[in-house]
């Protein structure tokens, strides 16, 4: 995968989570109407995650700015994709899960992928670069 390609994926997951987290943040009221859900007995219990989705979506937008930089960065994206995704499937599978939950969860699973694919391939660029740069091959 390019650069430039990683690039546009992280402004890609920066925007998507950085939406959902102020959709969370200050309208979980209006989702929970609309979608029908029982909402928590205190919204606390949403705004947090919320407020974490937005401090992964500055994260994702400083991966986009700087990929090889910020390599290091990924596998904590990677983590979050497959907490989320361990949680809804585990409950869709088992017992049932509202029906919102789910989209989220198989958007989740594709940008995992495609961050360990971006990971691998961030890899193999700047270990490209750093063999060009002192002329000196890497052992494979």
């Amino acid at each position: 995968m390019k650069k430039s390609m990683i690039s546009m994926l992280f402004v890609i997951a920066a925007l998507y989570d950085g939406l959902l987290g102020l959709l969370f943040l200050i309208g979980a009221d209006a989702v929970f109407k609309t979608f029908d859900i029982t909402p928590p007995n205190h919204f606390g219990y949403v705004q947090f995650p919320a407020a974490l989705l937005l401090i992964f979506a500055i994260m994702f937008a400083a991966i986009a700015k700087a990929p090889s930089r910020n390599r290091c960065l990924i596998p904590y994206g990677i983590l979050l994709k497959v907490a989320y995704c361990g949680v809804v499937f585990v409950h869709w599978f088992t017992g049932g899960i509202p029906y919102i939950w789910k989209p989220f969860a198989v958007f989740d699973l594709v940008f995992l992928g495609f961050f360990a694919w971006a990971y691998q391939s961030l890899g193999r660029i700047t270990e490209g670069e750093r063999s060009a740069s002192n002329g000196i091959e890497p052992i494979r």
